[in-house]
Order: structure tokens, then C-alpha cells, then sequence
């Protein structure tokens, strides 16, 4: 499954009565039945009266420049508030592992080899301007995507085609049978207006699909932009009529009449701005000022209150990425060796306050993760490709080098320099040398000015080694161009991971994304033997198979040492002022989930005190 801005779903089996009719059902499940008949009500974790009003503040870093999501990322930072605007056809549950839910759509059908799908559109969906929501603007959308967004035309690559099918019917139809994930992709589309579109703004001028706007966009959702400052803030109000606000799947959601994002340069200043009550709510992301940046008065008072939130459906591989393009991280020595100068026990115990676990899988923190040897079917996989890997992998698990202690840190880099002269880099007057007389050198690209305080700590590790090391802080724009060009030699990356990986790995990890500006393959991965176990993924008919293959995919990736990876904290941290509420039962896979399911709560933020 795939992590987007809109929520990605993943699919393996329709229910049991839709396999044996083949007719339209409510849901598409990833196993058995769904958990919620067609008759539901609502979601169990949201309240369902949740009282409507008040105002939700939050922040974000960088800026923005763009409200048209077609080409997000490719010409222009989107708002990130602009998924309260638009639909998408279907919905997925918070307390089911995969399971979607019909949205825009009412229904949906595929047939049993999965060779297209066909979803049908609800007939009380509305547009902002109270026109129908019909399957021309779901075809218009899905060749807008697919033709001008290069991360949607690789998802979506096996789709050949959208076509109206009935009254208020759309069929897709796919290059190939037997992919059980494509028909709930299908649902993940984004239902732009086409008469919006294709007609003119206020000054007359054609709207172009393919360029950025600043135009306030027309949308379907529960929310509407009602004014923005450009690069700085947007504020989105609750549409009063909204055609969904009583269906089962939105009914206790979007419960506040303002949701305004604020922009920032800087985390330093954002987190400035939530301390003195510019923002409501926040995700923090920083050990230390989760350690040491909430003493102040209003924390004291307990009118900010901090809480944790588990993480029970994602998992992610957090790493220093190499950019195997260049010809000096293309031996996967010179990779490990990098891994072994980087000490995660001291750094996390010096700057991290010791709140931190290693990561050690592609998909850390699920039951996909490899682990010890493998064996049964995953070996039965690997087997298959013997020849092509390491024989330790068949025998000795995956570790992370330790270190921690000076005597640890110091055999990681007499290790390190044994690697480095293996593949052909050695010292010669205290730089590592290439046999040419080429220094080794590198340079982090980072976004985030908070980098620079563990990228320093790393350092002098590197150093020892005769490496020179640089660091290039880079502003949004020229940090997403760089990498969009793999302009860098190194940078971070996080790669989140659902409990049904499929389709989004081949844009990971695949050797048809390694060359394709704007993939995920950051680093440029090209390895026949990943490519053909994210196949085994993609097409596996059961769960059983699926663990096996993924797990097989992540001890092969862990294997060529593609990255150094990082740490990761399962749990999100947030901190907010004490105005509002959530249910009493969080769902199990999607939590906080603010702003969807929570509520302003007047009670509260009378005791809390007025905002600043």
C-alpha cells in the first residue's frame, strides 16, 4: 500500500457474496467480509454527535504556491489543506487492516480475475456550485493524473483506460489479469470538476489542468477555501450543506466550521509560534524538544497537554539515502562501511535523549519485518534467486553494527576501513583515495535545518575515514527540484509502509522508477532480483504468500546495503491546547487522526483561556 496525501488502500479478496453474484457491494475488503454491513450508521470510533463549530490551527514548514493536485510536486508545492476540498471514490475504515468504503462512489464490481473494476457514483454528489459529481469528471481526472503527474501515471500504469459504462457507472480496464490491488487503487483517484476545468476563471482566461493556480479550487469534500495568504497561510471553512455530511462514512467527522494552516519557515520559529498560541495543534517530531522544550507555563498549567499516540499500521524505513547513480556508492562495500562509521547508540544517547530504536527492516514495526534466518516459503523464494545474493544472507539474520562505546566505535571503523580498501579506496596522506587519485567525498542534502545536528554527529566518523563530508541545507523548492533531478550524493528519506504493501513498491524500489524524476527510488535501485519479488508481492493470492514475499523483498534490500537506515520511534507525539476532544475509543490504525474525528469542545477552552 502506498502513502500518499489522499489515503491509499490495498486489496486481496472481495467478500464472499460478491464472488458468488459478481454484483455491485458497498465495500471491497483486503480479507473476508468487511466489518460493516451496507446497513451501517457510522464508523465505531467516531462520536457521532459530535458537536460542530469552532477553529483548528496548525502548522506547517516550507510554503506553498499551489492548489491544483494534478501536478503537485512536479511544478508547484500544494497546500496541505487542500484534501479537505476534494473526493475521492471511495473511503478506507480506521479500524480495519484494509477495507474500503464507497465515498463519491455508492458501489462497486470487478470481475473474479480482477482484469477491471467498475464504480458506481452516488446520485446526491454535489459539486461546491451544486452541480452533479458525474463519471465525465471521473474519466477527465484520471487522464489528467495519468497524463501529467509522473508518480500517478507509474501507480496507475497498468490502467489502460476509463470509461463511462452507464448512467453513473465509470469501467476501468487493466493491461493484465490477476493484480488483486488494482481494483481498490482505482478508488484512491482524486474527482476533479471538468466543467470547472475546462471553462474560465473571473478574468476570462482559460484554466489549463496542467499548471499551478492559485485560484480557490472547487471541490466536492466537507470543506471549502475560504481565503488564503500565499506561501504563508489558508483558511478552509465547513461547507454548511455538504451533500456527504450524513452518509455512514462521514457521519462524526469534519466537526469544525475553520480549519487555517499556518506556514513557516523554520521548525524553530513553528514551534515558537505553538508555545505563544499561534497553533493549536502539534506533531512533534524532534526528541529533544519532546525532552526539554515543554516547560513552559502553559504545560505547567496543563493547558497544553501532551499525548502519545501508537502506531499500529505503518511501518517505515527511515534512512540516509545514497544515490547509487554515482559511480562511488555503486560498491555495496563502500555502503556498509558507511553504516558501520555511523555510531545510532552514541548519537541517540548524546542527542536523542535515548528515545530512539534502530531501524532494521524496510518495513519496520509490522509483522512483515525479516527477521533471524529465513525460512519456509520466504527461503523457498530466495532459493530461487541463490546465485544472485550473499550466502549469508541464507545463514546469519540482517544486523545494524553496534556501537556505543569507544572500543565498539573503533572496531565499526578499523571494519569500515578494511571495506573501503576492499573495494579500492585507500589513504594516502589522510584522504581516501581512489587508485585515480579521486578523494572520496560527499554531500548531505537536507531540507530541514534540525538535520544538521545528527548529520554532524556523524561526521567525524566519516572523517576518521579520510572522507571529506559536506552539508547543503537547502530551501523547499530547491531541495524538491535536487532531488526530482538526483542532484545530491546523499540525502533522508522516509518510505511508509502499510500492512498490505502491492503495487506503490514498484515505484519504491523498482528498476522502471530508478531513472523517472519524481519516483520514490530515490536512490536509484536497479536489482533484477528486487524487481522480481516485488512481482511475487503484487500477485500474491493470500496473506500467507504476501508475508513471505515481502519479507523476502526487505531481508534482499537490507542485503545490498542500499542505505544506512535511521531510527524510529513507534509512536506519534503530539502536543495541543486544550480545546477540543476525540472519542473516547481511538481506531486501532489511524491515530490521532485531528483534524477528521475530533471536536472543538467549549467547555475546555473556557478553562484554557482565550487565543492569542
Amino acid at each position: 500500500m502506498r502513502i500518499l496525501t489522499f489515503i491509499v488502500l490495498s486489496l486481496f479478496a472481495l467478500p464472499a457474496a460478491a464472488a458468488e453474484d459478481k454484483g455491485f457491494v458497498h465495500a471491497l475488503a483486503l480479507m473476508g467480509e468487511p466489518a460493516y454491513k451496507p446497513d451501517f450508521k457510522h464508523f465505531n470510533y467516531v462520536n457521532p454527535n459530535a458537536p460542530k463549530g469552532g477553529a483548528a490551527r496548525l502548522g506547517r514548514q516550507g510554503g506553498f504556491d499551489n492548489f491544483n493536485p494534478v501536478v503537485a510536486g512536479v511544478k508547484g508545492q500544494l497546500d496541505g489543506g487542500v484534501s479537505l476540498v476534494f473526493e475521492t471514490l471511495t473511503v478506507q475504515s480506521y479500524d480495519e487492516i484494509s477495507t474500503a468504503y464507497g465515498l463519491l462512489a455508492e458501489a462497486m464490481k470487478h470481475p473474479a480475475d480482477y482484469s477491471s473494476v467498475t464504480y458506481r457514483l452516488r446520485a446526491e454528489a454535489r459539486w461546491h456550485d451544486g452541480k452533479p459529481v458525474t463519471p465525465e469528471d471521473v474519466i477527465f481526472s484520471f487522464d489528467a493524473f495519468k497524463k501529467n503527474s509522473p508518480s500517478y501515471a507509474f501507480y496507475w500504469s497498468h490502467v489502460v483506460k476509463a470509461e463511462k459504462s452507464g448512467e453513473r457507472d465509470v469501467t476501468f480496464s487493466f493491461d493484465q489479469p490477476g493484480n488483486r490491488e488494482l481494483p481498490q487503487i482505482v478508488g484512491q483517484l482524486i474527482v476533479l470538476p471538468k466543467h470547472w476545468w475546462t471553462g474560465k476563471d473571473a478574468n476570462g482566461k482559460p484554466r489549463d489542468i496542467t499548471q499551478t493556480t492559485l485560484e480557490k479550487p472547487l471541490g466536492s469534500g466537507p470543506y471549502r477555501l475560504r481565503g488564503f495568504d500565499a506561501q504563508r497561510a489558508t483558511v478552509y471553512e465547513r461547507v454548511p450543506d455538504y451533500w456527504g455530511a450524513k452518509l455512514p462514512v462521514r457521519v462524526g467527522q469534519n466537526n469544525f466550521d475553520e480549519v487555517r494552516f499556518e506556514y513557516f519557515r523554520d521548525s524553530t520559529v513553528m514551534f515558537e509560534a505553538f508555545k505563544g498560541d499561534q497553533v493549536d495543534f502539534r506533531f512533534e517530531n524532534s526528541a529533544k524538544n519532546w525532552a526539554t522544550g515543554y516547560d513552559f507555563a502553559a504545560v505547567k498549567e496543563k493547558r497544553v497537554i501532551r499525548e502519545e499516540f501508537p502506531e499500529r499500521a505503518v511501518g517505515r524505513m527511515q534512512a540516509f539515502v545514497f544515490n547509487l547513480r554515482r559511480d562511488k556508492f555503486k560498491d555495496p562495500r563502500v555502503r556498509r562501511a558507511f553504516n558501520y562509521a555511523f555510531d545510532f547508540e552514541d548519537m541517540n544517547k548524546t542527542i536523542f535523549f535515548g528515545q530512539y530504536e534502530r531501524v532494521d527492516s524496510y518495513f519496520s514495526g509490522t509483522g512483515l519485518a525479516s527477521e533471524g534466518v529465513p525460512q519456509g516459503r520466504e527461503k523457498e523464494l530466495l532459493d530461487a534467486f541463490a546465485s544472485d545474493l550473499p550466502k549469508d544472507l541464507f545463514t546469519k539474520p540482517y544486523t545494524n553494527p553496534k556501537g556505543g562505546t569507544p572500543a565498539l566505535s573503533r572496531d565499526n571503523l578499523r571494519e569500515a576501513d578494511r571495506l573501503l580498501r576492499e573495494a579500492g579506496w585507500i589513504i594516502k596522506d589522510g584522504k581516501r583515495v581512489n587508485a585515480k587519485g579521486e578523494r572520496l567525498t560527499v554531500e548531505f542534502l537536507v531540507e530541514d535545518p534540525t538535520s544538521e545536528r545528527y548529520i554532524l554527529f556523524y561526521k567525524p566518523g566519516l572523517e576518521k575515514l579520510g572522507i571529506g563530508v559536506g552539508l547543503r541545507v537547502a530551501d523547499a523548492a530547491q531541495y524538491e527540484n535536487r532531488i526530482r533531478d538526483f542532484d545530491f550524493d546523499i540525502t533522508n528519506e522516509v518510505w511508509g509502509q502499510s500492512l498490505s504493501p502491492g503495487n506503490e513498491q514498484r515505484d519504491y524500489w523498482g528498476s522502471s522508477a530508478a531513472d523517472r524524476p519524481g519516483s520514490r527510488n530515490i536512490g536509484g535501485i536497479k536489482d533484477k532480483v528486487v524487481d522480481a519479488l516485488i512481482e511475487k508481492v503484487i500477485f500474491a493470492e493470500n496473506r500467507e504468500e504476501l508475508v513471505a514475499a515481502t519479507r523476502a523483498l526487505d531481508r534482499v534490500l537490507l542485503w545490498r546495503d542500499y542505505v544506512v537506515p535511521q531510527w524510529s520511534y513507534y509512536k506519534t507525539r503530539t502536543a495541543r491546547w486544550d480545546r477540543f476532544a476525540h472519542p473516547e475509543t481511538m481506531p486501532e490504525y489511524q491515530s490521532p487522526a485531528f483534524p477528521y474525528l475530533w471536536w472543538y469542545d467549549e467547555a475546555r477552552a473556557k478553562k484554557t483561556g482565550g487565543r492569542r
